[in-house]
C-alpha cells in the first residue's frame, strides 16, 4: 500500500512484477558467466531461500528498502519493500517525465526487453478489467497511484535478475517488472529509493514468478530492526521450525492484501470493547493506522494512563501527537514505562500480536516521544486497520502463500539468519 511519511496513505490500482539480489560485496563483476549453478547444494526450488539485506528505518528515513541488482552486467537499485502491493517497478530512462531525483542512474530500457500485451503476465496484471490489446506486438502498460499523490506510469519489461540462494547457488532468470517513465512523489523532488519491490500475493509478483519457474516456494519473510536495517527472504528454507504464531489468511481479504482476519483490541490485558477490526499487515506503511473508533478508544486510554506522569503535550509536528519530558529523550527506552502494550487478538483466539510501546512510539528530532499509531479514517482508510513497519519491528513476519497463512515471531532482526546465511 505504500503509506509513507506523516499521515500519508497509498492505494495501488494496478499491479506488476519483480527483482532480486546480487549481493553488493559479491557481485561487483557479476556477468552472464555467473548466472549458472555454482554449487551442487541440494534444495533448489523446494527448500531454498534468497536473502536480501535491508536498509532504512521507520524514523527519520521512513522506509525499509532492499538493494536489488538487475541487468547484465547487473546494476544496483534501492527498492522500497511493500507487502501491500504486487507491483515491482523502478524508474526508467524512457525518457523519464516528472521523475524525482533517485539514488542511482535510471534503468536503461532496451526494445527486446518489452513484455507484449498478449502475454499472460500482462493479462494477470490488468485482470479485471480486461486490458485493451490492439495488436499482439503492443507493449504492456501499467499505472499505479497512491492516495498520498505518489504515482508511477510505465511499461512492463523483462530482464536478467541475478539471484543468489542461501546455499551459494547463483542463477539469472529473466523476470518481468515495471519500467516507470512518469513518476510523482508526495514530498519534494527527491526520492530515497529507485522504486518499489512488491511483496504481495498476486500472480505478477517476484515471488510468484520465481515459484512458477520452480526456483522457490512462494514464501516471503521480512525482519525489520528497530535499530535500522534487517533482512528479507524469498523461499521457505529460513522459516523457523518452531515458535511462530500462525494465523490463516482471511479468505475475504480486501484487494488480496495479507490479513489474518478480524481482531479484538486489548490495552494491556483488558479488552477495550473494540472488536471485529479488519486488519492488514503492510510493510509499505511506515506507521500503524487504526480506524476512528479503535483510534479514539486507544488514544483515550493512553491519555488516561499518562495522567500524573512527567509528560506534557508538545508542539511537535513530527506526528499527530507528541509529548515532552523534563529534558529531551534519547530513546524510546527512556519513556516506554509510561505506556502500555497493545494486543490484537484474532478471530481464532489462538493468534495474538502484541505491540509493546517501543513498537508504537518514536523519538522525534526534538527529543519528544510521538505516537506512531494514527487515525486511518482521517486519511481515507475508512474502516481498515493497517499494521505498519513501526509495529512490525523486531518481528520476523512470514507470508506463506503456499499454505495460505501468515506468521510472526519476535526476533533479533539486526542479525541475518544463521541457517544457510549468505554474506551481504
Amino acid at each position: 500500500m505504500a503509506l509513507r511519511g506523516k499521515d500519508s496513505v497509498g492505494v495501488v490500482f494496478w499491479v506488476v512484477v519483480v527483482v532480486v539480489l546480487c549481493a553488493a560485496t559479491a557481485f561487483h563483476g557479476c556477468s552472464a558467466a555467473l548466472f549458472k549453478k555454482k554449487s551442487s547444494g541440494s534444495g533448489i526450488g523446494g527448500g531454498s531461500s534468497v536473502v536480501f539485506k535491508l536498509r532504512g528505518n521507520v524514523y527519520p528515513v521512513g522506509y525499509y528498502y532492499a538493494e536489488v541488482y538487475i541487468g547484465n552486467p547487473p546494476k544496483p537499485y534501492y527498492l522500497d519493500i511493500d507487502s501491500g502491493s504486487d507491483l515491482t517497478w523502478l524508474q526508467c530512462d524512457a525518457p523519464c517525465v516528472s521523475c524525482p531525483q533517485v539514488p542511482h542512474p535510471l534503468y536503461k530500457l532496451t526494445r527486446n526487453a518489452l513484455v507484449v500485451c498478449t502475454e499472460t503476465m500482462c493479462k494477470s496484471l490488468h485482470s479485471p478489467p480486461a486490458y485493451r490489446c490492439d495488436k499482439p506486438t503492443d507493449q504492456c502498460d501499467y499505472e499505479v497511484e497512491y492516495a498520498d499523490n505518489g504515482s508511477s506510469l510505465g511499461i512492463l519489461v523483462r530482464d536478467i535478475v541475478p539471484i543468489r540462494y542461501s546455499n551459494g547457488t547463483v542463477l539469472g532468470p529473466r523476470l518481468a517488472f515495471g519500467c516507470g517513465y512518469d513518476q510523482h512523489v508526495s514530498k519534494g523532488d527527491v526520492s530515497p529509493t529507485d522504486g518499489v519491490l512488491g511483496l504481495g500475493n498476486g500472480k505478477s509478483t517476484i515471488a510468484s514468478q520465481l515459484r512458477s519457474l520452480g526456483l522457490i516456494q512462494n514464501v516471503i519473510g521480512h525482519c525489520m530492526s528497530a535499530r535500522g536495517g534487517g533482512y528479507l527472504f524469498f523461499g521457505n528454507e529460513l522459516v523457523p521450525s518452531s515458535g511462530i504464531v500462525w494465523s490463516p489468511l482471511s479468505p475475504t481479504t480486501i484487494d488480496k492484501h495479507y490479513s489474518p482476519g478480524p481482531a479484538e483490541l486489548f490495552y494491556g490485558r483488558q479488552s477495550t470493547g473494540v472488536k471485529s477490526l479488519p486488519v492488514i499487515f503492510d510493510s509499505g506503511s511506515s506507521y500503524t493506522y487504526f480506524n476512528r473508533q479503535a483510534y479514539q478508544v486507544f488514544l483515550s486510554l493512553v491519555k488516561k494512563g499518562l495522567a500524573g506522569k512527567p509528560l506534557n503535550v508538545a508542539a511537535d509536528k513530527t506526528l499527530s501527537i507528541c509529548w515532552k519530558g523534563a529534558k529531551p529523550f534519547r530513546s524510546v527506552l527512556d519513556v516506554k514505562q509510561y505506556f502500555t502494550p497493545v494486543t490484537l487478538s484474532f478471530a481464532n483466539k489462538k493468534s495474538q500480536l502484541e505491540i509493546p510501546p517501543e513498537n508504537y512510539l518514536i523519538i522525534s528530532s526534538l527529543g519528544n516521544v510521538c505516537l506512531g499509531i494514527l487515525n486511518g479514517t482521517e486519511i481515507g482508510l475508512e474502516n481498515m486497520n493497517l499494521i505498519g513497519d513501526i509495529s512490525l519491528q523486531n518481528q520476523l513476519v512470514i507470508y506463506d502463500n503456499e499454505k495460505q497463512r501468515i506468521g510472526w515471531i519476535r526476533a533479533d532482526c539486526s542479525r541475518l539468519p544463521k541457517s544457510g546465511t549468505i554474506s551481504l
